[in-house]
């Protein structure tokens, strides 16, 4: 998008020149220009009329125009990149509204890419865009929501439902086993650290997942995302690119932009609850297994789902204003978020402000670019963890709460029979569980531009952060015990119950980069870019932990840490500094716009390595072949055709600081231990990658696409690898054998199906085959994919092992139940074997937009397959033997003929397909057309459907989830545990202009 801020400013300087004196001879137009597609308007749209001379201006942000004509003016020609050319007859009109028709859109768009901009055409490697017309409406909490499912290669997998939740991404495919697998994000040029600034607590009732990393940046301030998915684009980056490049791009100001207000209230509610049985056939059910159901029966009739889930309410207001002139331009933004989850006490609340601005001096000698973002995020948590035990967090809890228990007593304090059972409803009031966490993110860069050809960057970027959660146990809980806790920390449980829990952390992250570039070209459309640059990367993290335990009586409970009697560091805080280097080069050459090549190197020297290999080169070479160029080109056929070949080197260098040397913990008790050994030998990971794609257009434009292959392989594999003891330390970093390789095809396709003068539909469609394997691995075996519940101490589901894709789920077989309702072959669940994986072998994506007239629509729908999950939850509480303990279960598990007294192993009875078609997102929209002396000059109302249907097998809430089953900290993949639901919300939102 900076290629059209470019010819924004171009086009007014050009308009300039041609302001004629005699104005009290002239007449004025006006108008709005917008997408025939979807009514969208067109930014930077020249309009041009031919007097004896040229009158020229461009449209604003909203796609208005305002043109002073010479009276005998008799045609306005509209002009933009990647639509076809306008004309249109005055004929005596002083208002003129134009819909342009885009040409091959897909080829002609502008993207951003590693230090600098092409467009999509002149890409020599794998570049896939979005805009803001192509983003996933609705309530969005965190910038990759904007993205899921609308990229081939790109698979976006929630964590979970809940507002703010962190997220899964993989760019064609997982390569690392214990490395970090998820893109790195560039912000407006500032490469962003994957940490998050508030993570989980282990609360006695497990712990959570740390929260999204980019939930401080509001997505309405997002122009652009463009993804780098080969090693060929991926490079310029280095050992940062090692799985793929998100650059996200934000709103800059325009001449005329003006004043920009959006408003939006949604409602959301959980798309699916479980089919738990009513008190009546509770009770029914425990009688058929022999039971007394007297002794279970407390009289009342709880539906304990009703008293956790509610109806979300989300408002979202934004305000954004700007302007500019052929020398600087500026746009300041606000936004204010108020999320409500669907679970009770949950929710986000994000307050941003932002300024972009751009200042050119000295004839354009120096631009100077200031890109400034100050947020506010607080979340609203609920006990909702990933490893609680057979009691079960909060979710977990109501699932197997007997129905017949009230929720108070008759005295309103909560109800509790005693055991284990934890009263969700204590659990939602009795736990105030909250963070707050300020960000600032600055990009400072100075361009000085020595000749037409010649240009240097020197560019300061700063990312602030600091957060605090605060998490109180009400001692009046009741069956919520801290005695783990007090074990813990060797404090007597009989001080009294009752837990304060504070987690203070902060991030300090800067970068340095100065670059210098020469770009020329030639009247033959040959072109030389050549660029080098130096980058210098700090990253500072810093965290203390306090806890207070403590308190005999609710009566003196005060939300205060210092009122526990027992105050004390939590043993885990500590801080960490890493440093990366970086010195970098790419040349780009195309030889008659016909023969295009980029190579590029990279040199990485990073300080958690040890100093035999604290630096890494990658390099990459891609070559572009424009056929249609050629004098042979099959003009006849296609109107564009080329093709790509691509290969590089990658590394990947994220995982925890201070692993190559040796590292001493000092804990609560003074006591010393070695927590990490020197492992001064430790190599990068790296990623070698091939590729080859065809980029195509036809039907006069109306189809495109790029068909792309992709060979990636990933060794060296960095691991935390356990030894046996007694040795000298019982873990320590590695290097594994073994490679894993990802192989897929990619398919990305626009067609303009109907392009008629007030109807037009358009057709996007992606989609990506993928092939996930370990090889030449060995022997070796990783296990993980811890699975809990009541008997399954220890068990897990998942290893990685040879020849097989990462994240495979090896478990005994079941083979139905027997006469007698026991596991028919109890044999086939003690032997382990092979029954797939949790990554999808397909993944697809289709968008239909329509317009007619003012009213435009789009409807996406996207879906996997070739997976499994396995479901945690229906092995933790779904068996029929848990109504012999009072506790409830599904229709299906009281329907079945399983004997109360079966077990519950981890098998293949809870191992289930996750294939699904999800209908995500349909959007119905309409512009209203404002007269030309009205102050509001564009208005719009749409309304907004999000996880509208899902049709899959799985017996689950929702296929698309992840929870955190880490064993060992090697990470898991496709396990479902009381997860936050997903929301089916609708939004109601308006758009005015100014």
């Amino acid at each position: 998008m900076q290629f059209k801020h470019l010819l924004t400013l171009c086009f007014f300087a050009l308009s300039c020149l041609f302001i004629e004196p005699a104005l009290a001879q002239n007449k004025v137009i006006t108008g709005k220009v917008t997408d025939k597609k979807d009514g969208s308007p067109l930014i930077g749209v020249s309009v041009v009329t031919t007097v004896g001379g040229s009158d020229g201006t461009v449209t604003d942000v909203d796609g208005n125009y305002r043109l002073s004509v010479p009276a005998a003016a008799t045609t306005l020609t509209f002009t933009y990149i990647g639509y076809d050319r306008v004309t249109v007859n005055i004929d005596g009109r002083t208002s003129i509204n134009v819909s342009m028709q885009s040409t091959s859109t897909a080829l002609n768009e502008v993207v951003v890419v590693g230090y600098g901009s092409q467009r999509v055409k002149d890409a020599t490697g794998s570049v896939s865009s979005l805009n803001t017309k192509d983003f996933n409406k609705g309530v969005i909490s965190t910038p990759e929501q904007l993205l899921q499912g609308r990229v081939a290669g790109v698979q976006v997998t929630p964590a979970s439902g809940e507002p703010g939740a962190g997220a899964s991404i993989n760019i064609r495919g997982t390569s690392s086993i214990r490395a970090g697998n998820n893109p790195l994000y560039v912000i407006d040029g500032v490469p962003l650290d994957n940490g998050g600034t508030s993570g989980g607590f282990n609360s006695a009732a497990g712990s959570s997942a740390a929260r999204n990393p980019l939930s401080f940046l509001n997505p309405a301030d997002i122009e652009n995302i463009s993804i780098l998915k080969d090693a060929s684009s991926e490079a310029i980056y280095g050992s940062r690119g090692a799985n793929g490049v998100i650059l996200i791009t934000t709103k800059k100001g325009r001449k005329g932009q003006g004043i920009q207000f959006g408003a939006s209230t949604s409602i959301a509610n959980t798309a699916k609850r479980y089919d738990l049985l009513s008190r009546d056939q509770f009770l029914t059910a425990v009688a058929a297994t022999g039971a007394d159901a007297a002794a279970v029966d407390f009289g009342a009739n709880t539906d304990w789902q009703d008293e956790i889930f509610r109806t979300g309410v989300t408002q979202n207001y934004n305000l954004g204003f700007g302007g500019g002139t052929d020398k600087s331009n500026y746009r300041a933004s606000f936004s204010y978020d108020d999320q409500n989850g669907t679970v009770k006490t949950t929710g986000l609340k994000r307050l941003t402000g932002r300024l972009n601005a751009t200042q050119s001096l000295f004839n354009d000698f120096i631009k100077l670019d200031l890109n400034f973002l100050a947020s506010n995020v607080k979340n609203r948590y609920a006990l909702i963890t990933d490893n609680a035990g057979f009691q079960g967090s909060l979710i977990g809890a109501a699932l197997q709460a007997n129905p017949t228990y009230p929720v108070y007593n008759s005295d309103g304090t909560y109800f509790s029979p005693g055991g284990s059972f934890r009263n969700p409803v204590a659990l939602l009031n009795g736990i105030d569980d909250r963070d707050n966490i300020n960000r600032y993110l600055t990009n400072l860069t100075a361009t000085v531009n020595f000749t037409k050809n010649l240009s240097y960057k020197a560019s300061l970027g700063y990312d602030y952060s600091k957060g605090l959660r605060k998490t109180f146990f009400d001692p009046a809980v009741p069956g919520f015990t801290d005695a783990t806790g007090y074990r813990n920390f060797n404090i007597d449980p009989s001080t009294g119950n009752g837990r304060a829990v504070y987690q203070n952390s902060k991030l300090m992250n800067v970068t340095v980069e100065h670059t210098l570039t020469y770009d020329k070209r030639w009247s033959d459309n040959s072109q030389l870019t050549v660029l080098g640059g130096y980058s210098y990367y700090n990253y500072k993290n810093y965290g203390v932990n306090e806890v207070g335990f403590g308190l005999t009586s609710a009566d003196n409970y005060v939300k205060d840490i210092n009122s526990f009697k027992n105050h004390l560091p939590y043993p885990t805080g500590d801080s960490t500094r890493t440093e990366l280097q970086s010195y970098f080069g790419r040349v780009f050459y195309s030889y008659k716009d016909r023969y295009l090549v980029t190579a590029t190197l990279r040199t990485d020297g990073s300080s958690k390595f040890g100093a035999n290999n604290k630096y890494a080169t990658f390099p990459a070479l891609s070559f572009k072949w424009k056929i249609m160029n050629e004098s042979f080109g099959p003009k006849n056929t296609f109107d564009d055709l080329s093709i790509r070949l691509n290969y590089g080197k990658t590394g990947n260098q994220e995982f925890p600081a201070y692993s190559s040397i040796a590292v001493q913990q000092t804990i609560y008790n003074n006591t010393t231990n070695v927590i990490n050994p020197a492992s001064p030998n430790l190599r990068w990971e790296t990623t070698e990658a091939y590729g080859a794609g065809i980029d195509f257009a036809l039907l006069k434009g109306r189809l495109s696409g790029s068909i792309d292959y992709f060979d990636k392989s990933t060794k060296d594999l960095l691991f935390y690898q356990d030894y046996a003891q007694p040795a000298a330390f019982s873990r320590r970093w590695v290097n594994l054998p073994g490679t894993v390789k990802n192989r897929g095809v990619e398919l990305g396709l626009d067609y303009q199906a109907v392009q008629g003068n007030k109807f037009t539909w358009e057709v996007a469609y992606n989609m990506t085959l993928l092939k996930n394997k370990m090889t030449n691995f060995g022997n070796g075996n990783v296990i993980t994919g811890n699975i809990d519940g009541q008997g399954l101490s220890g068990a897990y589901s998942q290893v990685i092992t040879n020849n097989e894709p990462l994240f495979s789920f090896k478990i005994g077989t079941f083979s139905g139940f027997d006469a007698n309702g026991f596991n028919n072959n109890p044999g086939a669940i003690d032997v382990a074997k092979i029954y797939g994986s949790a990554i999808p072998t397909f993944t697809a994506g289709l968008t239909n937009n329509f317009s007619y007239g003012s009213f435009n629509a789009s409807i996406f729908i996207n879906g996997s397959s070739g997976f499994y999950i396995y479901n945690n939850t229906a092995n933790a509480y779904f068996i029929k033997g848990n109504l012999v303990s009072g506790r409830n279960v599904t229709q299906e598990v009281a329907n079945s003929n399983e004997n109360p007294l079966n077990s519950g192993e981890v098998s293949t009875r809870f191992l289930e397909k996750g294939d699904f078609i999800r209908l995500s997102n349909v959007t119905l929209g309409y512009t209203f057309t404002m007269p030309a002396t009205s102050k509001i000059k564009t208005l719009r109302l749409s309304l907004t459907g999000q996880n509208l249907a899902l049709i899959t097998g799985y017996s689950g809430l929702d296929p698309e989830i992840n929870t955190n089953k880490a064993r060992n900290e090697v990470p898991s993949r496709g396990i479902d545990y009381t997860s936050y639901p997903s929301a089916r919300t609708f939004t109601l939102g308006l758009n005015a202009g100014f």
